[in-house]
């Protein structure tokens, strides 16, 4: 496992375009019996940044493992370089987990980045496992809104490439922006957190991710 963070700018991107050669973006294969879901809270004030990762049975989705890191921050808030923020509290986290999982979807981008390496793409590298970006919000590229429906989705353009799906997960809300992290497609990466979505927005593994971050941040810290 290679686990290497550098410590300012310049090294960063020099390290996002060496691993981005690495992202192999391809099918989904294999057996998918464990999906886990990874996310990350930050308590400015104390300095620490938190992170929850939550492994589930497939298709079940029944939770069957859990495991938390905190350590003091990192990396200061770079846009474009949030994975050497987030990275070594994942990988911290990662080595408490006693199932190696399938699949992993974090709460953020995969290749739709500006470097083509978001923090799924960064981890999934690192630990050569298939792996997803699940966003909230987008960072980069141009799509058409997708239709109204549940499953319904577009997809997202960057420099004239295909770089993931503007997903509709629930009927009436706003989408989610998908895009393969490693060793995995953009058709594979829409299916997959399709299946996960048990009528909320996010996927159920980020979901229940990001409450166990919060969770340990204000049980830590102390703050709401």
């Amino acid at each position: 496992m290679k686990n290497s963070w550098p410590d300012n700018y310049k090294e960063g991107v020099r390290l996002q375009e060496e691993l981005k050669s690495k992202v192999i973006i391809e099918p989904f294969k294999g057996d998918l019996k464990y999906i886990t879901g990874v996310d990350i809270s930050i308590s400015r004030r104390d300095k620490l940044i938190f992170c929850a990762i939550v492994t589930f049975s497939y298709p079940s989705l029944e939770l069957i493992e859990e495991a938390t890191s905190a350590i003091p921050t990192p990396f200061p808030y770079v846009p474009g370089l949030l994975s050497l923020r987030e990275g070594p509290a994942i990988i911290e986290a990662y080595k408490n987990l006693s199932i190696e999982p399938h699949v992993i979807i974090f709460d953020g981008q995969g290749i739709a980045h500006p470097r083509g390496l978001g923090i799924a793409s960064h981890i999934g590298v690192i630990l050569d496992l298939p792996t997803i970006g699940c966003a909230k919000s987008r960072l980069v590229g141009e799509y058409e809104e997708p239709g109204p429906g549940k499953g319904d989705y577009s997809i997202l353009y960057f420099e004239d490439r295909e770089v993931g799906a503007v997903v509709r997960t629930r009927e009436g809300t706003r989408p989610v922006f998908v895009s393969p992290g490693h060793r995995m497609d953009i058709q594979s990466a829409v299916d997959i957190v399709l299946s996960t979505c048990r009528g909320y927005r996010l996927p159920e593994p980020v979901r229940i991710a990001h409450i166990r971050a919060g969770e340990l941040k204000r049980r830590m810290t102390g703050s709401k």
